[in-house]
This record gives structure tokens, C-alpha cells and sequence, in this order.
């Protein structure tokens, strides 16, 4: 079948479900009561797998989707890690002293704004109240254009063993039309100092779907990046959702490459990645064989949360910093997104949760059934309907939504077991979302599959 036509046919909004149910679904509350009771049996024999968000850039991105905002100075840096240490503390105290952590994440806006004193403060309030010891990898997020040698050094005294560096593209052009200019000898840089300070693996950030981009730049950008030898490579969609994300009205729509050159860029990506020896993981990741996340996936141990594919293997992610979401066995917790109403919460002396969802027996279904589709692109439903205690026939109306992308060559069902092809792999998405039970078909909040 003819790919422009899947394309046409199948190119609609669908979450990318990095949780289940999906953060829109989410439920505000008043109160930390119940967050409390879930921390108090968040402790996992595995251990804790801990997030700081850290919400600050010194530039906005015009194609950023994430909770962050422009601090040209340091002042409101410096009011949110007072804060943020304090959270910390409240956190630690509901969970009970020294739960060991096996995975710490810095995501923003940038990590790596912090000042070198601000970022060992946390680090160190981490160690006195976890127990860090066990950590199996300590990851930050970087953009290559403000790493500084001192923070360099920052991040090898914290015991830093992975590094994400947001590229995006290395096209001057599109550069200039997302604001964000990054020549490839600075990110050069930023990776030689990397591994001279002991940091070697790290993971490349690349995006298709931005305004004037081509199939040529792609390649170009990937051709370049290539010369790093990144552990991993992540290729994502552009989301335009300048209804959620303002910034993004300074992005000019006519210059956005419409679905079937999005689906050609992507298909080329995939394919420059594919020959250059890396493992397609999941939907939008790619690993070296020799990665942990390829022996992960190799193994069936692949699992997707909010910081994407993973191997962390954790039953709780506990977040810390405005917006910033949790998972514990008993379900999904959200802060409070605006800083300054997540400071005074903490302040207070408050948990500054704001949502949550809490997780049912068929939410928990579900959920695995998604997470496999996403991760290993089959399942076996009547496996997991065993597992989960739940009657045979629940999700046949789902096999029946499934009938039309099997016609189409997309999902092959062979009774209860599914399997996605590899002419539905970059549908993946749209397979999983036979099973949500939540979702409303075309959702502007959700981003374009494809």
C-alpha cells in the first residue's frame, strides 16, 4: 500500500504516551493528604528513580513544548533552587529517611543554568536525605551552547554519567527560523570536554517537522552528528501547538513541511540511522548495539515513562520542581505548573501537588498493554487479560477498532496477540490508541502522529 495514502489516512492526533492514563486526564485536587499515603509506600527493593526539573533557559526556543521560561539573570534561578531544596526535604520526610535511589534525571528548560555551588547544593541535600549509593546512572540534560568548562567539571564532581545534548538540527537556515543557533563545532566542543572530564555517553537530540527543514538537512545533520559517536539518537516530530505554546506563533506555519514531507523526512532519518549501525528503539529512539537501552530492548526489560524509552526498571519516579509528574505504584501525581504558586506551596510547608490519577485495575490493563505495543510493538492480550484478573472480552471492541490497520498492513492479530509491522511502526502510536479508553479522537492538545 501506498505510504502516502497511510499517511493521509492515519495522520491524526494521538498521545504519545509516555503515561497511562495521559497527563490531560489528570484530575485537579486540593490538598496533599493522599500524596503523602502514596509516598509512604513509594519504597521499592529495586529503588527510587528521582527527577529535577529545573524550569529556565536563557533563550526560548520557538519550538520548544516543555514548562520553561527566559531568566536572563540569576535572581529567579536562584528563588526556585530555595525551593526546590526545600520540596526535596518535604518529599523525603513522607517517604521515610534514606530510600535507596537507583536513577537520578535533570530535565528542563536547562539543567545546566545552575550555578556549579546552586547544583551541589541539590546534589548534596539528594545524598543526605536518599540513599544514593546504589545509583546506576545520573543523567543531565544539556544545551551545548552554555556549557561552560566550569560546569563541565560541575557535572563530572557529581558523579554525571550521561549527558542528553539538545541539537535539533544543524541546518543554519532552520536554525534561524526555531532561534536557536548552535554551529556543529560548538557541539563538537561540548562533547570532546565532556569526555575529557570522564563523561563519554551521551545522547543526541534531533528533531524533523521544523519550518524550512528537508530531507537533505536530515541527512546533513545526521551525517554530522554521527562524527561524535553518540550512544544513543533520538529523532522527534516538530509538535506545533502554538495554542498551548504562544512562542510558537513566531514560527511562520507556511514554512512547516506538510504530513507526507514530515513522513519523508523521518523514513530518511530512520534510514541514514539504520546504516550507520544503530538499533531502532520503540517509536522515535536509536541506540548502539553495545547501548543498555538496545540490550534492553533485545532482552524484552524496554519501558517508556515521562523521560521516554528506558531501561530503569524503578516502580516509582518521583518529581521534583514546578510541573514536574510522578509515578508511584498507586498512580500519577502533577505540581503545581506556575512557579510562583508552587513556591508558596512548599513554602507552606505543602507537597505543591495540583493532579492527580489515580490508577484502576483496568487502567493498569491498559497501561501494560500500551507500554508493550510502544516498547516491543507486540502483545499478547490474553496474557496480560490472565494477569491482571480481568474478564476475556474486555478489549474486544479495541481488536475491533484494530480491523482497518490490519487491512491496511499496519498491525497483524493472530487471535489475541498483536504485532506491529514494520510498515506500522511509524504508527505505532495510532495501534496503542485502540486501547485508551480516555481518549477523545483528535484532541488538539495531542501532537500529530506522524
Amino acid at each position: 500500500m501506498d505510504a502516502r495514502f497511510l499517511v493521509a489516512k492515519y495522520d491524526g492526533r494521538v498521545p504519545r504516551y509516555t503515561s497511562y492514563p495521559t497527563a490531560p486526564h489528570f484530575r485537579a485536587v486540593v490538598g496533599d493528604g493522599w500524596y503523602r499515603d502514596w509516598l509512604s509506600r513509594a519504597r521499592s527493593p529495586g529503588g527510587l528513580s528521582l527527577y529535577v526539573h529545573v524550569p529556565f533557559c536563557r533563550a526560548m526556543c520557538w519550538y520548544c513544548g516543555c514548562h520553561t521560561r527566559v531568566a536572563k539573570d540569576d535572581v529567579p534561578v536562584q528563588a526556585y533552587v530555595g525551593a526546590l531544596r526545600r520540596e526535596i526535604a518535604l518529599v523525603a520526610e513522607a517517604i521515610g529517611p534514606l530510600a535507596p535511589v537507583s536513577r537520578l534525571h535533570w530535565g528542563g528548560g536547562t539543567p545546566t543554568i545552575l550555578s556549579p555551588d546552586a547544583f551541589a547544593a541539590i546534589r548534596d541535600d539528594l545524598g543526605h536525605l536518599f540513599d544514593l549509593e546504589a545509583i546506576d546512572e545520573h543523567a543531565v540534560e544539556i544545551d551545548p551552547r552554555t556549557l561552560t568548562d566550569e560546569r563541565v567539571a560541575m557535572l563530572a564532581d557529581a558523579g554525571v554519567n550521561r549527558v542528553s545534548l539538545g541539537i535539533q538540527t544543524l541546518s543554519e537556515p532552520v536554525q534561524q527560523r526555531i532561534n536557536r543557533i548552535q554551529p556543529f563545532v560548538q557541539v563538537a566542543s561540548a562533547v570532546e570536554r565532556l569526555k575529557r572530564a570522564g563523561i563519554g555517553s551521551f545522547n543526541a537530540d534531533l528533531m524533523y517537522g521544523l519550518p524550512a527543514q528537508t530531507e537533505e538537512d536530515i541527512l546533513e545533520t545526521i551525517e554530522a552528528v554521527l562524527q561524535l559517536k553518540p550512544s544513543r539518537i533520538s529523532l522527534f516530530g516538530y509538535a506545533h501547538v502554538p495554542w498551548m505554546k504562544p512562542h510558537q506563533l513566531k514560527i511562520d506555519e507556511a514554512e512547516l513541511p506538510d504530513a507526507q514531507n514530515r513522513f519523508a523526512q523521518l523514513m530518511a532519518g530512520a534510514g541514514a540511522l539504520a546504516g550507520a549501525g544503530y538499533r531502532r528503539i520503540g517509536l522515535d529512539h536509536f541506540a548502539r548495539p553495545d547501548d543498555v537501552l538496545a540490550r534492553a530492548a533485545e532482552e524484552g526489560r524496554l519501558r517508556r515513562n515521562f523521560q521516554g524509552y528506558t531501561d530503569d526498571a524503578a516502580t516509582t519516579l518521583i518529581g521534583f520542581g514546578a510541573s514536574a509528574i510522578s509515578e508511584t505504584p498507586d498512580g500519577y501525581a502533577q505540581n503545581l505548573t506556575a512557579i510562583p504558586d508552587w513556591q508558596r506551596a512548599v513554602f507552606d510547608g505543602r507537597l505543591p501537588v495540583a493532579k492527580m490519577r489515580a490508577l484502576s485495575p483496568e487502567d493498569r490493563l491498559r497501561r501494560r498493554v500500551i507500554e508493550d505495543l510502544m516498547c516491543d510493538r507486540t502483545v499478547d492480550l490474553e496474557q496480560v487479560l490472565a494477569r491482571h484478573a480481568q474478564r476475556p472480552d474486555l478489549l474486544d471492541d479495541c481488536l475491533a477498532r484494530l480491523a482497518e490497520p490490519a487491512h491496511d498492513g499496519l498491525v497483524e492479530i493472530d487471535g489475541r496477540r498483536l504485532r506491529v509491522t514494520e510498515r506500522g511502526w511509524p504508527f505505532m502510536r495510532n495501534v496503542a490508541a485502540a486501547f485508551d479508553a480516555y481518549l477523545v479522537p483528535d484532541e488538539t492538545r495531542h501532537a500529530r502522529a506522524v
